[in-house]
């Protein structure tokens, strides 16, 4: 796990660098727990554009990734850690006892050949999925339900975890990646361990074609549209949109909340991110 530096050959290779992809063991999935991914361009049903700068990129196949971890007391063994461009995190292919096969996301130091198990009291080791009330506090952890067998939704990108604070009246209180101290009911399951390639968040594309392979479409600001397109477009001369940040039908971007009121969540929220 490590990133190299390219050489300044082009303009676009000069303050580029790349993941050396060491972990790695295979270049091809198991073409059985992969699906068709189909490019939407930010469409949606009725073929508006609903979400703006998507389409082009490369094309991908999705992995099935088990974030359920519900195959309970059968013991499993790491075949590979695989490269899965849907997600920053690397993924690993879990050949269990039964004959079963299922992806996980990696975690840091998986290695081929380590043992992998889900249950109610298996040991505390990396990897290992075990509901949080069995989990003692101080322990790191990684793809954290929020409603018992959902399967885990918090804490699943590249080098995030969330630490367990406490336990209290079926609760467990978790710090997560954002920051955020939050509770979550002691039912959930959670996955031992950091996640891994935490080197991700040093990558530096070095060219903006390497953005349009991700899929991500230019972004034109706003001041440098005219009137008839952005609140803050026209003027004469160069502007500085004469109003506060704003979306392009009219409401304010920077510090407006959007979230719901009265949700039930914020009963649950001790602190928030930062």
């Amino acid at each position: 796990m490590g990133v190299k530096k390219l050489k300044p050959n082009t303009p676009g290779s000069r303050f580029a660098t790349r993941s050396d992809f060491s972990e790695l063991t295979t270049s091809s999935p198991e073409k059985r727990l992969t699906r068709a991914l189909r490019k939407s361009g930010g469409r949606n049903n009725t073929g508006r554009i609903t979400v703006r700068r998507r389409g082009g990129g490369h094309k991908r196949r999705y992995r099935i990734i088990d974030f359920k971890r519900n195959k309970l007391e059968v013991p499993g063994k790491v075949a590979t850690i695989e490269y899965d461009p849907n997600r920053s995190a690397y993924i690993s292919l879990i050949h269990y006892v039964d004959g079963d096969k299922r992806y996980i996301i990696s975690p840091e130091k998986l290695r081929v050949g380590d043992d992998v198990i889900s249950g109610e009291n298996v040991p505390l080791k990396n990897a290992n999925s075990l509901p949080l009330k069995n989990i003692p506090a101080g322990i790191n952890v990684h793809n954290i339900e929020i409603s018992p067998g959902k399967g885990g939704q918090m804490a699943r990108s590249a080098g995030s975890y969330a630490q367990v604070m406490a336990h209290d009246n079926n609760l467990c209180t978790l710090k997560l990646p954002s920051g955020e101290v939050r509770m979550v009911l002691d039912e959930c399951r959670a996955t031992i361990g950091q996640v891994g390639n935490r080197t991700h968040e040093q990558i530096v594309s070095g060219k903006a074609g390497r953005t349009r392979w991700l899929g991500r479409r230019p972004k034109v600001r706003g001041v440098a549209m005219n009137p008839v397109d952005h609140p803050m477009g026209g003027g004469e001369g160069k502007s500085s949109g004469g109003r506060h940040p704003s979306t392009p039908w009219g409401k304010p971007t920077k510090g407006y909340k959007t979230r719901k009121k009265n949700k039930k969540s914020n009963s649950m929220i001790v602190k928030r991110r930062k």
